[in-house]
C-alpha cells in the first residue's frame, strides 16, 4: 500500500502562494507586451480576465500571444490566484490544487515555448 502525504496547512499556504505568483508573472508579462504593442493597459474592473481574453487576439501590429489550446489551463490558473486573493487560508483544498502544482513545471515550459514564439514572431514583421 502506498501512503501519499497530503501537505499540511502551511505547506497549502505555501503552494497557494506560489500559484499566485506563478500567474501573476505571466500577467505581468501580458502587461509589459501590451504596454509595448497596444500603448495601454485595461482599465475595466475585470481587467485580469480580459488581460487573459486579449492574449488569444491578434491585431494589425501583433499576432495573438498564446495558442488557443492552452486557454482553458490559464484560465484556471487565472480563477485560482483570484480564489487565493479573496480566501482565507483554511479555505484552501489540496485537492482542488493539486493538479495545477504538480503541473506547474511543464504548464511553464508551454507558456514560455508560447512567448517566445509570439517574440520570434514579432521581429520577423
Amino acid at each position: 500500500m502506498c501512503n501519499i502525504k497530503i501537505p499540511d496547512f502551511v505547506e497549502i499556504s505555501a503552494a497557494a502562494l506560489i500559484l499566485h505568483s506563478f500567474y501573476n508573472g505571466i500577467e505581468n508579462i501580458l502587461v509589459l507586451i501590451f504596454k509595448h504593442y497596444d500603448g495601454q493597459l485595461l482599465k475595466s474592473y475585470k481587467w485580469h480576465v480580459e488581460l487573459l481574453d486579449k492574449a488569444f487576439m491578434s491585431k494589425e501590429n501583433r499576432k495573438q500571444i498564446f495558442n488557443i489550446e492552452i486557454k482553458e489551463k490559464l484560465e484556471e490558473y487565472l480563477k485560482f490566484r483570484h480564489f487565493v486573493r479573496y480566501a482565507y487560508g483554511f479555505q484552501l483544498d489540496w485537492e482542488r490544487m493539486e493538479k495545477l502544482v504538480k503541473g506547474v513545471k511543464i504548464f511553464w515550459a508551454t507558456v514560455k515555448e508560447n512567448i517566445n514564439n509570439f517574440i520570434e514572431d514579432s521581429q520577423n514583421i
